[in-house]
C-alpha cells in the first residue's frame, strides 16, 4: 500500500440523488471539515463532461485537505483527472487493468460483499483495502447481499491490508463494526443526507479518536 494514503476512520461517499450539482463541493467540505478522511465520487450517470468537472474540482477539494480521493467504478476518470485512486466491483475492469492504468502508487479498492474469499483474492493481487456490506439496510444502496460481524473477524484474522465496512452504518451501529475489525466506515446517507452534514461527518469521526 502506498505509504502517502491511510485507509482508516470515515469514508464518505458521494451521491448524485442525495447532494445537487450545485451543492456537491459545499457538501463535500462540511463532510471533510467534520473530518472525513477519504472520499468515494460516485456517479452512475453517462454524462462524462460533468462528471469529469465534478471529479476535477473534488480532486482539487481533496488535495487541500488530504485526503484520498477515489473515484468508483471508473479507472479511465481516475486516471484522467489524477485522482488518488479508484474502487472497483465485480463488474468493473480487473484489478490487474486498474493498476496497469493507475499505477502503482494509486490507492484501489475492491468490493468483496460478503465473501471473504474475494477478499483474500483482492489482497494477494495487490489491493490497497477491500469493502465489506451491506452490513445493515442502506437506504442508498439496495442490495439482498448482507456481511455479518463474524464474516468481518473472519477476514480480519485472514487480512493484513484495511477493511471497510458500508451499508447502513450509523455512528450507533458501528461500534460493533470497528470491534470486529473494520478500519474504516464508508458512509452516504449518514452523512450527505443530514441537515448538518459538518456535524453528522463528525460524529463518525469521534468513533476513532
Amino acid at each position: 500500500m502506498s505509504q502517502a494514503f491511510i485507509c482508516r476512520g470515515l469514508y464518505a461517499i458521494t451521491d448524485a440523488v442525495l447532494i445537487p450539482d450545485e451543492r456537491l463541493t459545499i457538501a463535500v467540505e462540511q463532510a471533510l471539515l467534520g473530518g472525513a478522511r477519504l472520499l468515494q465520487y460516485r456517479d452512475k450517470s453517462a454524462d462524462t463532461g460533468r462528471r469529469r468537472a465534478q471529479a476535477q474540482a473534488l480532486n482539487g477539494l481533496c488535495q487541500h485537505y488530504g485526503a484520498p480521493l477515489i473515484i468508483n467504478d471508473d479507472v479511465e476518470l481516475a486516471a484522467e483527472v489524477g485522482a488518488a485512486g479508484a474502487h472497483i466491483g465485480q463488474d468493473d475492469p480487473s484489478f490487474a487493468t486498474a493498476r496497469t492504468r493507475l499505477g502503482g502508487n494509486a490507492m484501489i479498492g475492491v468490493s468483496c460483499y460478503d465473501q471473504l474469499e474475494l477478499a483474500l483474492k483482492a489482497e494477494q493481487a495487490g489491493a490497497n483495502y477491500v469493502a465489506f456490506g451491506a452490513f445493515f439496510p442502506s437506504p442508498t444502496k439496495s442490495t439482498e447481499i448482507r456481511a455479518s460481524l463474524a464474516l468481518l473477524r473472519e477476514a480480519r484474522a485472514a487480512l493484513s491490508i484495511p477493511i471497510v465496512a458500508i451499508g447502513g452504518v450509523t455512528p450507533e451501529n458501528a461500534p460493533p463494526l470497528l470491534e470486529a475489525g473494520a478500519d474504516a466506515l464508508a458512509v452516504i446517507s449518514g452523512v450527505f443526507a443530514q441537515p448538518d452534514i459538518q456535524a453528522a461527518a463528525a460524529r463518525y469521526a469521534a468513533l476513532f479518536a
